[in-house]
């Protein structure tokens, strides 16, 4: 089992930007991947980027590319999300996943992103 806990959600003004964290605990030795998603009220969860295990690669959506940034901190166990020049649109809730090598994947409670002047 993995447990995942994310912070770092709030309320900004467009053009802010914010920094989200998400702690990973339990048996994590065999990640493949790490992410964030994010699911707005009314529409399906999406992808906002990956990183792999040795951060090496990552993969951003077209909507955030540019202005979101993921990285990793193995050591403390830590995926983040760096969030620059943010929108209206990118309001929603964001959700931190672990995938492991064996197809398992986990995901933490999510934490609330408000872009609203």
């Amino acid at each position: 089992q993995v447990q995942l806990v994310e912070s770092g959600g709030g309320l900004v003004q467009p053009g802010g930007s914010l920094r989200l964290s998400c702690v990973a605990s339990g048996n994590i030795l065999y990640n493949l991947y790490m992410g964030w998603y994010r699911q707005a009220p009314g529409k399906q969860r999406e992808l906002v980027a990956t990183i792999g295990s040795t951060s090496t690669i990552t993969n951003y959506s077209d909507s955030v590319k540019g202005r979101f940034t993921i990285s990793r901190d193995n050591a403390k166990k830590t995926v983040y999300l760096q969030m620059n020049s943010l929108k209206p649109e990118d309001t929603a809730v964001y959700y931190c996943k672990y995938q492991n090598i064996y197809g398992n994947e986990y995901w933490g409670q999510g934490t609330q992103v408000t872009v609203s002047s």
